[in-house]
């Protein structure tokens, strides 16, 4: 009987990893905690700013946990094309405080002013929901040059709310002098990073839980956390649509509140990016579009239960990262428990008797490790390229300096306060328009990779140049025969200057062995007269004046010749060294002496990598010196390295 082998399974992609229950409840309760401060914090802000009482902040606080919950089921599960279906919860967006404040008291505060932000908000999603695929077709415009200054700029903006967490009193004043809450946020953080050191597999993905658990306790024991909210908070309490009476729709409100939902799309865009770099999981502008469809459904369904403007949330963003649990069926139960707690009020209660310090140790490890997958993102920007400087530059000093300073957003018209409503706001705009300016607005020929400041060669310049021109320009990058150049000119158009240094590279290794051997042969002796006198060329003299091999004493020249002599004699070819990755004198000479005894295949790879090298460090020179500001504010990164 002949047995039918079964057709293998498909890899699953740990986003889409459906993990056992109990490991789903614990991570999704982990995500619930370190979400919970952030996703109440708009509705007490509101209402305090339009004048609403207790009973209703607490219709608000229950109304937003509840509709958090269905937000972030809807973006992480998805259904038809809504949702991006990656590890992201929603919440209420902050740039949406200011505005609703202004539309709200514009329109006599209280109840009516709730009426007419709530229509505003319905209609708001709508739009959303309506030009996403619109929107999402501008993912083109989103390089690793904009999302990795966006996600950089939102672990930076965020790191002062964690901060201002942590200094935070039982009273709700902040108090930097007191010890016992910097306490609490540093054995907050100390926690986190002890199991993530002492742990592997699951108990160092709970590591913020346990963090939050054991501060919280603590806390308690001293008599700095209290629960005594539990006990008066009703069981269950029920939102109801329209709660508060029919929306009212003013024209003036909508439209502040749809240019609201616009700059929260770029935000949006942003988390999609550092949640799918963090995943390991490519997006393009269909997801975008997903992403963007799910907040406008969010806002519509929040406008209808009470709640507000929906948007990805980065604060969990960072705790996908340091714990590496990226199952999107994590969120879902998150969003699960926050319906449940929107249902509870106690259990609302007793998730809100959490110590600000804790939450706020707890924060400062999360936002800081957003940060840091900003900064892994734009290790992949061409930092030789001056306009990249430029707009990741502009955009975090703005970013920082609404950060520092939030209430710098009242020097602008009330109707365009919303620009500078935080450091998140700001910072991803500025990138985002930065980048169209100096990449798609006029005539830029691109970066300068050659000649002087009065005299650039710009990357255009390099792709619309004859071969002799070509090869005039880069032909000192190698020394003999220069079909190493030839054959990378072949390589146009250059997208950028990495994309120019990897066409030397692919042809210097595809030659074939007799070319390599031709082109090894073309390099001088060490210490040579013909090196000392500059016949060699002006490179080959500067790298060998480098290291002192142009006036060496009569012992040391005896001992280079002595070395160079029998490296040739072994194996035919002169030895070719990067000296800019050798220290002094006696470590170049130890190099080769240990050299001399590999084998001639060895030997003639080596020489073709000390090349690769060589030529590497050329090309530098050329981008530095055309770009002499930006290489004396990178100088101290050049310093010797494999290539």
């Amino acid at each position: 009987m002949t047995t039918v082998a079964a057709p293998p399974r498909k890899a699953v992609h740990p986003v889409d990893e459906v993990l056992p229950a109990p490991k789903l409840a614990i991570y999704g309760l982990q995500h619930l905690l370190a979400f919970y401060a952030g996703a109440v914090i708009v509705p007490i802000l509101l209402a305090s700013g339009i004048g609403l009482d207790t009973k209703q902040l607490i219709h608000l606080i229950n109304a937003d946990l509840f509709t958090c919950g269905i937000a972030s089921i809807i973006q992480s599960i998805g259904f038809w094309k809504i949702g991006v279906r990656l590890p992201l919860l929603q919440g209420v967006t902050f740039t949406a405080v200011a505005p609703m404040i202004t539309i709200g008291l514009a329109a006599g505060g209280g109840t009516d002013g709730l009426l007419t932000i709530y229509g505003s908000v319905i209609v708001a999603g709508l739009v959303t929901f309506l030009v996403a695929p619109y929107f999402g077709k501008l993912v083109r415009f989103f390089p690793p040059v904009v999302t990795g200054t966006v996600i950089t700029v939102i672990g930076l903006s965020l790191l002062p709310v964690a901060a201002g967490d942590a200094v935070m009193d039982t009273s709700g004043k902040a108090d930097p002098t007191n010890g016992r809450n910097l306490c609490y946020a540093i054995g907050t953080i100390l926690v986190i990073v002890a199991l993530q050191r002492v742990f592997r597999g699951f108990i160092a993905t709970i590591a913020v839980l346990i963090g939050l658990v054991g501060g919280t306790l603590i806390a308690w024991m001293l008599g700095d956390a209290t629960f005594s909210e539990v006990g008066s908070s009703s069981w269950v309490g029920v939102t109801t649509p329209f709660y508060f009476g029919i929306p009212k729709f003013s024209v003036v409100a909508i439209i502040s509140m749809i240019i609201v939902m616009m700059i929260t799309a770029v935000e949006t865009t942003g988390d999609v990016f550092a949640t799918a770099e963090i995943v390991e999981k490519r997006v393009d502008s269909t997801d975008v579009t997903r992403a963007l469809r799910a907040d406008g459904v969010a806002t519509f369904i929040g406008g209808i239960l009470n709640s507000f403007p929906y948007t990805c949330f980065a604060e969990n963003v960072g705790l996908v990262r340091l714990t590496r649990v990226k199952s999107r069926y994590v969120v879902a139960t998150a969003g699960l428990f926050m319906i449940i707690l929107g249902l509870l009020p106690k259990a609302g209660a007793l998730v809100a008797g959490i110590p600000k310090p804790v939450l706020g140790g707890a924060g400062l490890a999360m936002f800081a490790t957003v940060a840091v997958v900003g900064i892994q993102t734009l290790s992949k920007v061409d930092f030789n390229d001056h306009r990249n400087v430029i707009i990741v530059a502009t955009s975090l000093a703005l970013a920082m300096m609404v950060t520092a300073q939030p209430g710098i957003a009242k020097a602008l018209p009330e109707k365009l306060q919303v620009l500078l409503g935080s450091g998140i706001t700001i910072g991803s705009i500025a990138a985002f328009v930065l980048y169209l300016v100096f990449y798609h607005v006029g005539n830029d020929r691109g970066p300068a990779v050659a000649g002087s400041p009065g005299n650039l060669i710009r990357l255009e310049q390099v792709n619309q140049m004859s071969e002799d021109e070509f090869a005039q320009t880069f032909g000192g990058l190698f020394q003999g025969p220069d079909w190493v150049v030839h054959r990378a000119y072949a390589q146009r158009p250059f997208r950028d200057t990495a994309d120019l240094r990897r066409s030397f590279q692919e042809a210097l290794f595809a030659a074939t062995p007799q070319e390599q051997a031709e082109l090894i042969a073309g390099y001088p002796r060490l210490g040579s007269d013909e090196v000392i006198e500059g016949t060699t060329g002006a490179a080959s003299q500067e790298e060998q004046s480098l290291r002192g091999l142009t006036h060496l004493n009569g012992a040391d020249q005896e001992r280079l010749d002595a070395l160079t002599s029998a490296y040739r004699e072994r194996f035919g070819f002169p030895l070719v060294v990067s000296l800019r990755d050798e220290g002094g004198f006696d470590q170049i000479i130890e190099h080769g002496e240990r050299r001399l005894h590999n084998s001639v295949v060895q030997e003639h790879n080596s020489a073709m990598v000390e090349i690769a090298k060589i030529a590497g460090y050329r090309f530098d020179d050329l981008v530095a010196e055309a770009n002499p500001l930006q290489a004396a504010a990178l100088s101290h990164l050049n310093t010797p390295h494999d290539r």
